[in-house]
């Protein structure tokens, strides 16, 4: 892979020659720095020449993207399999503005297997998934997964209970109410070996994979065999695990005439957003389902939309796996490529085909089906959320007089405890929403006392200095913590707090460029510079909401921040300075006796039978929680 190359200047047609006609991803980046744009190509030379010509011949979006950016750089790779991996990979980086963004329609339950776990249990999961869990489903309801895992309990009675649960009734030696009632084979008081509960863990999960005849064939087998031997209690209980079994697998919806293995890709929507749905099919059944919405900021038409879906679903391969065929509603714009990027994935030949009749085309009508019920259930949600953002930021542009409407602003709060803990908090609000990812946190460094204008000055200094040092660094240098001014620059507080603000602005030569405001909780009045009388915002209009949202939560971020300090600083006090008691053994103690409170009252005799804590130490740390001073100490209300 070769070095980065960029282009320090106004993006305009590089010199001939200098970009390498190999395969490779470019990226367009704005004036900031920030990259806006990334893609891919077999040709970089042939690709870019694409974007160099008059701006009325390209379409809407990539022209707009073009007038915006100011450099563009190249990464040249070996082959396009590797362009098209390293440009979804910086894609998920820099989550590009006018690359499609992708968005899950809902978090839905998959049942899991956490085979990590030394013993291995089964429960219902959401959100992100992590390593070592197999995951089936997901199931489009709770109650439906719960169901199935009880029916599937009664056969392969692996435990479902918690870690902290497991170790309790392994330190009773007592099994909880599941092992009496047959749905958990008691790991934890030894009624099952370690062999035996692995070969349960790989039943149920061969089960789950659509692997039922056998599970199906052993218990009629068994069943008979008990029967002729006339253990008829015995026949009796696998005749009522057989009719468990046969009632999970009808569950599964059964898809297909045949045992097949594929995915079937659904799309539906408009030029701007598309709803996907994807069926993952195995053995003929619906193993599981992924849905989300694309943001089609690109100029894509539907087969390169196809080939953007795909990338999206296998750069991070499902848990069921890819299968051997791939059905679409439209052909891939390049079937070959994609075609060999999804074999080297699966270990073999992958092919992508648009089902024409049958069947399978049946089945692409159904799914194209959720994928439009899907898309209309987002328009509708989408309509209400976004317009009312909308109106939030461009009622704050008339409001309060900005030259356009703020989509970053940036609010600031200080929290502390009679000049404790001074601390400092900065929240982002992008297009109204939060962007948890750009909140800083700042220490009070310079601040004795209570004076809450010095913080804020100094948190407002650190922070504006930051963007400077930033924004004279060359754009390859720059870290992009504080990279990019707010549009907004809001303080909670009233005239006192809007004075220092400005006079921070003014010292750092950016009060020309970054519009300031002041927020008062008494009357929810917003102080400006230019206006004598504060501006009162109507009580319901979205903008108001907008402000109080975000003053809210820079509160919250502040106090949260201001409690995890103090926590640390009192937690320590307590029990540091005793000698023989490091951090270790301090640690150990806290857990065994149930935290620092439990600690320091636990009497002499409850610390001496501690078999590992030397009783010098124990003796030491009893003296010095009970000293008058750690006694006389009353808790805060916050305790």
């Amino acid at each position: 892979m070769s070095t980065a190359r960029s282009i320090e200047a106004v993006v305009q047609r590089p010199p001939a020659g200098s970009i390498p006609d190999a395969p490779g991803s470019y990226q367009f980046k704005d004036a900031e720095g920030r990259v806006i744009y990334v893609g891919k190509a077999k040709s970089l030379r042939s690709r870019l020449a694409n974007y160099f010509q008059n701006p009325a011949n390209l379409p809407p979006r990539t022209a707009q993207m073009v007038e915006v950016a100011e450099t563009v750089e190249w990464i040249e790779v070996r082959n396009e399999v590797e362009a098209l991996m390293l440009e979804y990979s910086l894609i998920q980086q820099h989550k590009p503005r006018f690359n499609v963004r992708y968005r899950d329609d809902k978090s839905y339950p998959f049942l899991a297997v956490t085979l990590d776990d030394e013993w291995p249990r089964a429960m219902v999961m959401r959100g992100r998934k992590r390593k070592g869990v197999r995951y089936f489903g997901p199931y489009g309801h709770a109650y439906a997964i719960r169901e199935t895992l009880d029916l599937l309990l009664r056969t392969f009675p692996i435990r479902t209970c918690s870690d902290n649960k497991l170790a309790r009734h392994q330190r009773s030696g007592r099994p909880c109410l599941l092992f009496h009632i047959e749905k958990c084979a008691g790991p934890c008081v030894g009624e099952i070996d370690r062999a035996g509960y692995d070969r349960l863990v790989r039943e149920l999960l061969r089960f789950l994979d659509g692997e039922t005849e056998e599970v199906v064939r052993r218990l009629e087998a068994d069943m008979q065999e008990a029967a002729d031997a006339l253990e008829f209690e015995r026949a009796a209980r696998l005749r009522d695990r057989l009719a468990s079994v046969r009632k999970a697998i009808e569950t599964q919806q059964m898809v297909l005439d045949r045992r097949e293995d594929l995915d079937v890709v659904g799309i539906a929507g408009d030029e701007l957003e598309s709803a996907v749905q994807v069926f993952f099919v195995r053995r003929g059944r619906v193993v599981g389902r992924n849905g989300f919405v694309v943001e089609r900021a690109e100029d894509l038409d539907d087969a390169q939309l196809v080939d953007r879906v795909l990338e999206r679903v296998y750069s991070d391969p499902p848990p069921v796996g890819v299968p051997k065929q791939i059905l679409v509603p439209t052909e891939s714009a390049n079937p070959a490529l994609y075609e060999s990027w999804l074999s080297q994935q699966r270990g073999s030949a992958v092919t992508i085909r648009v089902p024409r009749r049958g069947d399978k085309r049946a089945l692409l009508e159904t799914v194209n089906q959720n994928a439009r019920e899907e898309f209309n259930r987002h328009r509708l949600r989408r309509a209400s959320d976004h317009n009312a953002r909308a109106r939030a930021l461009n009622e704050l542009q008339e409001l309060l007089g900005l030259p356009e409407a703020p989509l970053r602003i940036e609010c600031y709060d200080m929290s502390h405890i009679q000049g404790s803990d001074y601390v400092g908090s900065m929240v982002v609000m992008e297009d109204g929403l939060p962007k948890k990812s750009e909140y800083r946190r700042f220490k009070i460094r310079d601040v004795a006392g209570n004076d809450d204008f010095a913080a804020m000055e100094e948190v407002l200094t650190r922070r504006l200095k930051n963007y400077l040092q930033e924004r004279s660094l060359p754009i390859a240098d720059r870290s992009g913590r504080f990279a990019y001014p707010p549009q907004l620059l809001l303080v909670d507080g009233g005239k006192g707090q809007l004075s220092v603000a400005i006079r921070v602005l003014e010292e750092l030569g950016l009060d020309e460029e970054i519009p300031v405001a002041a927020l008062a909780k008494r009357f929810e009045e917003v102080y400006l510079p230019s206006a004598n009388e504060p501006v009162r915002i109507p009580r319901n209009s979205e903008a108001l909401y907008l402000l109080q949202r975000i003053r809210d939560e820079a509160h919250r971020f502040a106090v949260s921040y201001h409690r995890e300090l103090r926590g640390k600083r009192m937690t320590s006090s307590a029990l540091d300075g005793i000698p023989g008691l490091g951090p270790a053994r301090k640690k150990r103690l806290v857990k065994e006796l149930g935290g620092v409170r439990a600690v320091t009252k636990a009497p002499l005799e409850t610390l001496l039978a501690v078999s590992w804590l030397p009783d010098s130490v124990a003796r030491a740390l009893y003296e010095k929680i009970h000293t008058p001073q750690v006694q006389s100490r009353v808790p805060t209300r916050d305790e």
